[in-house]
């Protein structure tokens, strides 16, 4: 059985990322592998591999930080004394990563190469060709910085809406790219939707790297489907500018007979109850987890994913497919891949608030086809999106690297 050494900034779970890593983990565990973690350091965490996690600035909570140890950002020294001695002691088969940038930074790719160990690197955002990981900045999609003009994050202060973040960040991508650090130490690129990877192809060149699709780990079976062709439209997730919620708030305004719940948080809260005032149709709940999030997705008539920028693969479709949901999303990203127009769910032009509305209220008075597409929701997550197949494409990847 191989060895694995998986490499993610962040071993404490704050979002979808997290979950990613410690889930591939899991995984490998549970058939057999013998599975390490390198992340940052963190008080109090408690990890078999803390002693080896580097201490890193806390740029978010000490911004003099970010410029007294500007070049740790970019290139980590810290990181590579660390992971040396977790290699040595480990001794890995292959090496995953995820996201390292920033904090482990990409320099523990020029160590794990130094010790001929194969790499497969895991990418859910677009750090690897955007400075600021989205595509999207001030409310709109941006792809300014192909053609390696990472300049143009300055100009835009797209990172942050900060200038001092936009420097830095632009000046990382211009390090990355002189030192060619991801395409010469990385054998295999994972990305979870055809979306990405073409995406990267656009900015990298085509036929100038390797890639596979491994889709978010996903076990659908565990869950169990609940149509409900009487409940409410379902949105759920933070509440920020590039999730489109103003869309549908918009979308709900001119749909008086459909009801709409909003759960989550973010800091666009204030501003959008403050647009749904005048709506009788529209109810903020709050975040939600665990077993109340269960229950709104189970009492749900289907759910909305309204994002305005290019979301790689939204675990919310994952979740809504899992309970029998069908989704009207966005024509962004992979959206459209995972719902297939017509088939699990319905797919209108991004922005466009008509469009939503149209499409929110030809599901909502026909009862037999969300039914209809709930099933083939569950049906398709249920066969894709299972521990055993996860594993299998997981094997298939490591595999052919390791040949």
């Amino acid at each position: 059985m191989a060895r694995i050494l998986l490499c993610h900034n962040n071993y404490t779970i704050t979002g979808g990322a997290e979950v990613f890593y410690h889930e591939v983990g899991r995984v490998l565990a549970e058939n057999g592998h013998d599975v390490a973690f390198f992340s940052c350091y963190e008080e109090g965490l408690e990890s078999p591999w803390s002693d080896y996690f580097p201490r890193v600035p806390n740029y978010k909570k000490s911004p003099l930080s970010s410029i007294v140890k500007f070049n740790c950002i970019l290139y980590s020294r810290t990181s590579i004394e660390s992971i040396d001695r977790l290699i040595c002691d480990f001794k890995p088969d292959i090496a995953h990563c995820f996201a390292i940038y920033s904090k482990l930074t990409p320099s523990i790719l020029d160590s794990l190469s130094s010790y001929n160990i194969p790499i497969v690197c895991s990418f859910n955002d677009y750090k690897h060709i955007c400075p600021n990981y989205k595509l999207f900045h001030h409310g709109r999609l941006c792809e300014e910085c192909i053609g390696g003009k990472y300049y143009r994050a300055i100009v835009n202060r797209c990172c942050h809406n900060s200038l001092m973040y936009s420097v830095a960040n632009s000046l990382e991508a211009y390090l990355h790219s002189w030192l060619d650090i991801y395409k010469k130490n990385v054998n295999t690129f994972l990305f979870a939707s055809d979306f990405m990877a073409r995406k990267t192809e656009q900015f990298w060149g085509r036929g100038t790297f390797v890639w596979r699709k491994l889709r978010n780990p996903f076990d659908s079976t565990k869950f169990e489907a609940v149509y409900c062709p009487e409940g409410p439209v379902l949105f759920f997730g933070r509440l920020i500018d590039e999730k489109g919620v103003d869309v549908l708030i918009e979308a709900a305004s001119v749909l008086p007979d459909v009801s709409f719940r909003i759960v989550g948080d973010g800091p666009e809260m204030a501003t959008l109850r403050k647009k749904a005032e005048p709506l009788n149709n529209v109810v903020f709940v709050g975040p939600k987890w665990g077993a109340e999030m269960d229950l709104e997705l189970k009492q749900c008539r289907f759910v909305v994913v309204p994002s305005l920028w290019h979301e790689n693969f939204p675990y919310v479709i994952n979740q809504s497919f899992a309970f029998g949901k069908p989704v009207v999303g966005s024509d962004r990203g992979g959206i459209p891949e995972l719902v297939d127009d017509g088939t699990r769910g319905l797919v209108y032009e991004a922005d466009n608030p008509a469009a939503l509305a149209v499409a929110v209220k030809n599901l909502w008075f026909d009862a037999e086809m969300v039914q209809k597409m709930g099933v083939a929701a569950k049906t398709y997550a249920d066969s894709e999106f299972n521990d055993r197949k996860f594993y299998q494409t997981l094997q298939s990847i490591y595999g052919e690297v390791l040949e």
